[in-house]
């Protein structure tokens, strides 16, 4: 698989996330994911937006399923979604529910292993359960709680090539990573690179003379498609 860049919509409002959505396409951003904040504030009405605007991009809805598998996985495709998030936390049935839909409905499944106990093993079930995707995850509050608390905050890069490592499917790493992290997952074997938006363009390597944001995304991109995934 080919190095992908998807650009994560954490946005709260529609005109925002087409906005962003737009500047990003130009940029050479592969796929759009309907962030969880978005998905939050606006449901499928930020889901049908994005697919209006852009018809032939896919569309990820991060929405986190822990229950009701089906039906949100119905939802979010006949929304527009190619691809749905449950969580290897949910229940077994749970997961299995939105693999039945994403085989009914067409819509792929990215299992997030956040808060597995063992991360590895996490992945390895969300791929047995039937799972299209992993999406490798270190939580939010958890980075920043354990970081609060004085000590070093986990990365997903810690046990990243492990989890490459013990599936067949394509992972992707989330969580705190800084840009030069996330351009450098693919060389880790994963090949699903994710940008936060809004975005914050802190790495020297990618900033431009003039401040450019569209100019700077373009140069991660090409950062990111110019790879070879690692095995």
């Amino acid at each position: 698989m080919r190095p992908i860049v998807q650009i994560s919509l954490d946005l709260t409002n529609i005109d925002e996330a087409l906005e962003t959505a737009h500047l990003a396409m130009r940029a050479g951003v592969d796929w759009l994911e309907a962030g969880t904040p978005l998905i939050l504030a606006e449901g499928l009405h930020g889901v049908r937006a994005l697919r209006a605007a852009f018809p032939q991009t896919p569309i990820v809805a991060d929405l986190k399923t822990m229950d009701g598998g089906y039906l949100e996985a119905e939802m979010m495709a006949k929304a527009g979604a190619t691809h749905v998030v449950v969580m290897a936390r949910a229940h077994e049935e749970t997961i299995r529910c939105v693999v039945k839909a994403g085989a009914d409905f067409g819509c792929q499944v990215m299992g997030d292993n956040m808060v597995c106990e063992d991360m590895v093993a996490g992945a390895k079930w969300l791929e047995d359960l039937g799972c299209d995707f992993v999406i490798h995850h270190i939580g939010y509050d958890e980075r920043r709680g354990i970081a609060a608390r004085g000590e070093r905050m986990p990365s997903p890069l810690d046990r990243l090539r492990e989890v490459v490592e013990a599936v067949r499917i394509p992972v992707q790493a989330v969580g705190g990573l800084s840009l030069e992290q996330a351009i450098e997952c693919p060389k880790y074997g994963a090949p699903l690179v994710v940008l936060g938006a809004p975005l914050t363009i802190d790495a020297d390597a990618f900033k431009t003379a003039d401040g450019d944001l569209e100019a700077s995304l373009r140069m991660i991109c090409d950062a990111v498609h110019e790879q070879k995934v690692g095995s």
